[in-house]
């Protein structure tokens, strides 16, 4: 299941969240602690006006949550707001049996809000919140959340990929516990919210407004990894880097699944230790993955099988599985390719230039050398210039070089990170002129114009976003990942 959490100030803006993304949820959390005081008073008729199942929450601020009062006050109003018809309570481990014990103006004595849940069949979230860590004895602690026969819910903070390992750990040594709740917080954690059922969670969270670090929205979790339908049958396949979040490859391989209705989720990890991963990559049966930077050389050693391309190039940009071992290709090399097989094919293209010296551009002076193209990289840093055209027999120079070719190339490729993000207001050769007689191929895909992509355009040249050639080594992968080829009719959004 996926559940909603709502962030409204209101009970009737939180009604609207509810409706506009009830087709991809099953239940909702009213997050007590984000409403307005006013609406507080009346949150308990609030599950009776929508139509999903509802938690009720009111989170400290400690914990991750706005409420800023004492412990007395809030539990009072916690217990004030459970009155309606609720699904389920969430009450945090430490709470005490004794502070549940209330005076309610109703009655003569004094009522226990547990024992008012169980007997409405209430089902009471026993949590437990982690900002900093996972802790090591986290099994005996979900272990001890249920003996009371509460729902134990952890929400914990991973730091590594060891830490993302003990959660989905969490499946096979607890799997006598059918329902509870594992959340791994922050961007590690965001394979496991994706791949809840694989922790042994019966739902995970999400939120228009990323209520907690690392939720994505509902439509992401249902429609692009359609979270809550991977069953057991699903194959596993993901993109591994550091940073990984920014890739559009998701929108390519999630779309292409469901279009050939191949049981099959592409999620991103994102991974400091290459070793780990391939551990979890065994744990979890994972069939397939991207790899990008800076994993490209180091999942290396970790293959029994690489092909010509990863052994000339040096990287490796898509991992398989095949009888018991993996095997390692690059699919940037055919990638690239691809936009430009048919100027290659008329000889069209002779010389051209290649700006930086990088993991990509690795890929793309080797694709150009061995099609016979004359090739002149075009660097900050020399030295990987020089090392990188030592091994392609290619001719390399500074970038504030980059005028003394104007006019002697018929392609010019763009390889850095400049352009995107940080460096989007900044261009990499600013003193190279075109004539418009050029081919400007630009490998960053965000945004999908640059200021070098925008510059050639005004000049007349031949266009080659970074999305053509993402697109095109996705297609490749995919084939390799499922054995078919990419439905045609599917425009990935990227």
């Amino acid at each position: 299941m996926l559940c909603l959490t709502l962030t409204g100030s209101t009970l009737e803006e939180n009604r609207a969240l509810v409706e506009r993304n009830r087709k991809w949820i099953s239940l909702a959390e009213l997050r007590l602690d984000y409403l307005h005081p006013d609406e507080q008073k009346i949150a308990s008729s609030f599950p009776s006006t929508v139509d999903v199942p509802v938690i009720l929450t009111l989170r400290r601020s400690s914990d991750g949550g706005s409420c800023t009062l004492s412990e007395k006050q809030r539990l009072q109003l916690l217990y004030e707001a459970a009155k309606g018809d609720f699904a389920y309570v969430d009450i945090e481990d430490d709470v005490k049996k004794t502070d549940l014990k209330f005076k309610d103006p109703l009655f003569e004595q004094k009522v226990d809000l547990e024992q008012s849940l169980k007997q409405r069949h209430i089902k009471i979230i026993r949590s437990y919140h982690n900002f900093e860590c996972v802790p090591a004895d986290i099994f005996g602690r979900i272990s001890k959340l249920a003996a009371k026969g509460d729902i134990p819910k952890v929400a914990v903070t991973p730091k590594s990929m060891m830490d993302v390992i003990t959660l989905f750990r969490v499946e096979q040594e607890l799997a006598n516990l059918k329902e509870k709740i594992v959340i791994g917080m922050g961007e590690y954690g965001i394979c496991t919210r994706i791949l809840y059922k694989k922790c042994g969670s019966f739902l995970s969270f999400c939120s228009d407004s990323q209520a907690a670090p690392g939720h994505l929205s509902a439509q992401t979790m249902s429609t692009l990894y359609r979270a809550d339908k991977l069953d057991e049958k699903t194959h596993i396949f993901g993109i591994i880097g550091n940073p990984v979040y920014h890739t559009a490859s998701p929108k390519i391989h999630n779309p292409g699944f469901e279009a050939i209705r191949y049981n099959a989720v592409y999620v991103p990890f994102l991974v400091d230790s290459v070793r780990a991963f391939f551990k979890l990559a065994e744990m979890l049966q994972i069939h397939g993955f991207s790899v990008t930077v800076p994993h490209k050389r180091s999942v290396q050693p970790y293959l029994g099988r690489i092909t010509r391309e990863v052994k000339q190039i040096g990287s490796c940009n898509t991992v398989v599985r095949i009888q018991n071992m993996w095997k390692g290709t690059n699919t940037d090399y055919y990638g690239f390719l691809a936009p430009i097989s048919e100027q290659l094919g008329k000889g069209e293209i002779k010389n051209a230039l290649v700006v930086g010296a990088g993991g990509a551009a690795r890929a793309v002076v080797w694709a150009l050398h061995n099609h016979g193209v004359k090739v002149t990289i075009l660097n900050r840093s020399m030295e990987h210039a020089r090392t990188l055209a030592s091994e392609t027999m290619s001719t390399f120079d500074t970038l504030e070089n980059a005028h003394l070719y104007n006019g002697n190339c018929e392609l010019v490729v763009q390889t850095t990170s400049v352009g995107m993000g940080n460096l989007g207001n900044e261009e990499c050769i600013p003193s190279f002129n075109f004539t418009g007689k050029e081919i400007a191929y630009e490998l960053v895909y965000n945004p999908k114009e640059t200021l070098f992509l925008k510059r050639a355009m005004e000049a007349g040249c031949t266009i080659i976003g970074g999305s053509q050639m993402l697109m095109e080594q996705g297609k490749l992968q995919f084939e390799a990942f499922t054995g078919y080829h990419y439905p045609h009719w599917i425009q990935a959004d990227i």
